[in-house]
Parts: C-alpha cells; sequence; structure tokens
C-alpha cells in the first residue's frame, strides 16, 4: 500500500531538522510506482520532495542517485542552464529511508513536447550538451565509473550475444547488431560525462524550457550517445533532429559523425535488453512483449536498407542488382539481407 502524503511529510519533518511544514501535497512522478513521493510546503515558501522507495531495487537507485548528486558539486552545478535536486535531509523508515529533496518547479516532459518551433526540443538538446560538456574529472574525482570506447562496445556486444543465445531474437537484427558492434569506426568516439539514464520524464519543463533534469543514478564517464538513443521513440524524426541540431551547435567537443547510429544501436539493444528481462524474470507477458517488438522492428530495418548501424555498407549496388539477388536468395519468409550481410562477414 502506497503511504499517504500526510506520512511522507511526517518523514520530513524528521529528516529537516526546524521544517515547518504548513502544507503537504501528493505528486505524480515518472517513477512508475517504485517510489512513494510528496511535496511539502514550508512556512518560508520552500518546497522539497520526499521519495521512500518501494523496494529494494528502487532503494538501490536511490543511493546511486545520491551518490551522484554529491559528486555534482555547487560549481559544477553553475555550468548548468538548469536545476540538479540538492539533498536536504533523510529519515529512516522500516528497513529503508526517506530522502528529501529541493523540489525544482516543472512538469516532466513527454514526447509530445519534442516537435516544432513552439516545443522544448531546442532547450532539451542544449541541456544534454551541457552535461557533455562537463569536464570528466567530475566523475573520476567522485570515484564513479569510467567507460572507455572498447569498454562500451564490448558491453554492448554481450548483451547482443545473451539475446541471441535465447533463441528468440530475428536473425536480421543479430545480423545488423554483428557489423556494427564489429565496425571499429563506429567506436572512434570521445568519452563525456553522461547521465546514463536520461529518457523523456528526466527533464522537467516550464514553458517549454528545461528547469531541471532529475535522475541521476547512472552518473559516469561513458557514449554521448547513451544519453540521445530514447530520440528514436520519437514521433518523427524531424523531431529527433530538431533536438540533435539544439545539442551539436550546443556541445563542446568535436562533432561526432556516428553519433545517431550509435544512438539507433542503443536503442534496438534496448529491446533485447527488455526481452532478458523477462528470461531472467521467467515473466511470459514480457518475453512476448518484447519478441513483438522484435519483429516489428525487424520488419521495419528490413524496408530501410539505406539507414544501416555500420559505416562500411560496402559497394553500393544498383537496384536491378539488388532485386536479382534477392530472386535468388534460397530463404523462404526471410528476407535476403540476412544472407548476404552473413557473406560480407564471413569474407
Amino acid at each position: 500500500m502506497a503511504r499517504s502524503h500526510l506520512t511522507l511529510a511526517a518523514l520530513a519533518t524528521s529528516a529537516v531538522a526546524g521544517a515547518d511544514i504548513i502544507a503537504t501535497r501528493a505528486i505524480s512522478s515518472a517513477t512508475h510506482g517504485r517510489f512513494d513521493s510528496a511535496v511539502v510546503t514550508l512556512r518560508s515558501g520552500e518546497e522539497y520532495i520526499v521519495r521512500v522507495p518501494v523496494n529494494s531495487d528502487a532503494e538501490s537507485e536511490q543511493s546511486r542517485d545520491l551518490v551522484a548528486l554529491n559528486a555534482l558539486t555547487p560549481g559544477v552545478r553553475s555550468r548548468l542552464p538548469f536545476h540538479i535536486p540538492a539533498f536536504v535531509g533523510q529519515a529512516p523508515i522500516g528497513e529503508t529511508r526517506a530522502l528529501v529533496y529541493d523540489y525544482i518547479q516543472g512538469v516532466p516532459a513527454s514526447l509530445h513536447d519534442i516537435g516544432g518551433e513552439r516545443s522544448a526540443s531546442d532547450s532539451i538538446g542544449r541541456a544534454i550538451a551541457a552535461v557533455h560538456s562537463l569536464p570528466t574529472s567530475v566523475v573520476s574525482d567522485a570515484g564513479l565509473t569510467t567507460n572507455t570506447p572498447a569498454q562500451i562496445a564490448a558491453t554492448s556486444r554481450k548483451l547482443a550475444d545473451r539475446a541471441a543465445a535465447s533463441g528468440k531474437v530475428p536473425k536480421e537484427l543479430l545480423t545488423r547488431w554483428s557489423l556494427a558492434l564489429e565496425d571499429s569506426a563506429l567506436w572512434q568516439f570521445q568519452p563525456a560525462v553522461v547521465n546514463g539514464a536520461l529518457a523523456p520524464e528526466s527533464f522537467l519543463l516550464a514553458d517549454d524550457q528545461v528547469t531541471g533534469i532529475i535522475g541521476w543514478q547512472n552518473l559516469r564517464v561513458g557514449d554521448p550517445a547513451l544519453d540521445l538513443f530514447w530520440l528514436n521513440s520519437a514521433s518523427s524524426a524531424e523531431s529527433a533532429d530538431r533536438v540533435y541540431d539544439a545539442y551539436e551547435n550546443a556541445v563542446s567537443k568535436p562533432a561526432d559523425r556516428q553519433l545517431r547510429k550509435r544512438a539507433r544501436l542503443y536503442a534496438e539493444l534496448e529491446i533485447a535488453r527488455w526481452l532478458l528481462h523477462g528470461v531472467d524474470t521467467r515473466d511470459a507477458s514480457i518475453v512476448a512483449d518484447a519478441e513483438s517488438m522484435l519483429g516489428s522492428l525487424s520488419a521495419t530495418v528490413q524496408s530501410d536498407l539505406l539507414n544501416p548501424l555500420s559505416t562500411d555498407t560496402g559497394q553500393i549496388m544498383a537496384v536491378e542488382d539488388v532485386e536479382a539477388m534477392l530472386d535468388r536468395t534460397p530463404l523462404p519468409g526471410r528476407s535476403s539481407a540476412t544472407e548476404h550481410a552473413n557473406r560480407i562477414a564471413e569474407d
């Protein structure tokens, strides 16, 4: 049973010495039921948000988030054009604890906030660029994870291999992923400070401007594309392009020409991760959902041969040559693109 906002207000009173709370309200958040949350208002006019994890996974996430917030010092925060939650206090409750942060005004974004000129696209792109422009010492000095391109590629390869072992991923996708993961040019990038867990609801908006970013539990040095792959769920390519354009104009690092390809790869591998979650937890409904998504993805990428994930697309073939190759392929019910790609890989 979810804790009431009155219970959470009482916890905030215990967590923050001298807090004179005069009002409290429940808050709907983007945490998908993993936290009980409420906003409390002090007589001074300040507002805090109090959160209590409802399971061990949420508790671990909250602990990692707190470590990351401590690493983001006032000096670091002054470099960013938005607010980051500041830890105010904590109070024990049962076998876990309630954490209190300052409350950032704004509404969690959604994919609908990404689009045309009167959208939050530009502000979101600039916000991500500001994070990626931070010095990597912000992370290393705090003892947080620092990943090299080779390590990131190896982790992605391991995920793809595990998904392949499940026997539930279309061969076309496995070939597509394999070509990308073995393409050295794709993994030549400069690691940056990344949030590592961004999604539309990570951004708090007011008047189409990013007022804050929440959820820093995966703060690390890693691939900038990790903070952009969620754009593949945007309603249109034009919507994603607007965020990318704002990002690329604002980021202080050299242009990364393979950024979007890696972001697409991570978006596709996220479905594989969902599949493995279902397999590991023996949840047939999750497995079925992931299989359906992978099937749809396979059909989509087969009909979009002009957008491979790998950078080396081989010799360009004329349309009539492609059609002739497809006619010669002895794989009923499957696109011949897979067999052709396998031959290229073997050669």
